[in-house]
């Protein structure tokens, strides 16, 4: 036996007892929170499929008289545009946040502003660009404007997950790059943002799901014409704003039969998102692991 040592020391078994039972206890709490999530989940999925559904069908999604597909149309033009504006910006950012920078008077401004943007409720983000981009910058209630007023809004999402996951990189993937002769430059860009590129996806997920979901923001620069979009300077509808329209505005008996078929076809189009993600991550994350 060595010296310091001795079967006294060792914790009683109504100790061990007693943790294991907190230990049993928070495994339920949590395998309970996460059953009750699923549950809402597919709760929520079947209550839309099943609300006269029936109205979704291959006409309904291509359209442009009787359907919904110019709204179709204009809700991927405004995420593809939000996130070509937004995903630079962040990157860049979030880069300079984790790599470079220390802990300077700009560098705590800088956070402080990236919190307060996260912050700010949408409909001030809808406001301030009704008055800069539509009126100020003249581009009138439009495809763009509405992109640029929701790329600001989801910002911080990307700053701030993008910047956890290069937190998440272990140092020792820098000082052997570093080791190597690369510059700093070259080591973040072949070799800490490809390791990181997982978490820079799901800071894409985050922000699709944001500007997929948002109402007033796109309301106010989008605007509510329902013609087909030629161009990202023209006004369109997206499909929440259709969907607010259809339940608000409801005339028809049929109206909250087609407000949940656009229900469906908006949830149909954030699982194809963020299934198509996910397989880019976990195939990349396997050549990675497969790499190293």
């Amino acid at each position: 036996m060595r010296e310091g040592f001795s079967l006294s020391s060792a914790p009683p078994m109504k100790q061990l007892a007693k943790r294991k039972l907190l230990d049993n206890l928070m495994y339920g709490i949590m395998a309970a929170a996460a059953g009750g999530v699923i549950i809402a989940l597919f709760y929520v999925l079947i209550y839309i499929f099943r609300s006269r559904a029936g109205y979704l069908n291959w006409s309904f999604l291509t359209s442009a008289e009787t359907g919904i597909f110019p709204m179709i149309v204009t809700t991927l033009y405004v995420v593809l545009v939000s996130i070509a504006v937004a995903l630079p910006v962040g990157l860049a950012t979030a880069i300079f946040l984790n790599e470079y920078s220390g802990n300077s008077p700009f560098i705590r401004i800088l956070r402080l502003a990236i919190e307060t943007l996260a912050g700010i409720p949408s409909i001030i983000y809808g406001l301030f660009g009704l008055l800069v981009f539509c009126r100020f910058l003249s581009f009138g209630q439009s495809i763009i404007a509405g992109a640029f007023t929701l790329s600001i809004m989801i910002l911080p999402v990307i700053i701030r997950t993008t910047e956890e996951s290069l937190k998440s990189i272990p140092d020792s993937f820098r000082e052997g790059s570093l080791a190597l002769g690369a510059t700093k430059f070259q080591t973040t860009v072949h070799v800490v943002l490809p390791s990181a590129l997982p978490g820079i996806l799901t800071s894409v997920i985050l922000a699709i799901g944001r500007v997929v979901g948002e109402s007033a923001p796109v309301l106010l620069t989008v605007g509510l014409s329902k013609n087909m979009p030629r161009s990202i300077f023209e006004s369109g509808r997206t499909l929440t704003i259709h969907l607010y329209y259809l339940t608000n505005e409801a005339v028809r008996p049929e109206d909250f039969g087609i407000a949940f078929a656009t229900a469906a076809v908006l949830v149909i189009l954030v699982v194809i998102i963020n299934t198509a993600t996910k397989i880019l991550t976990y195939n990349f994350g396997k050549k990675l692991g497969e790499a190293l």
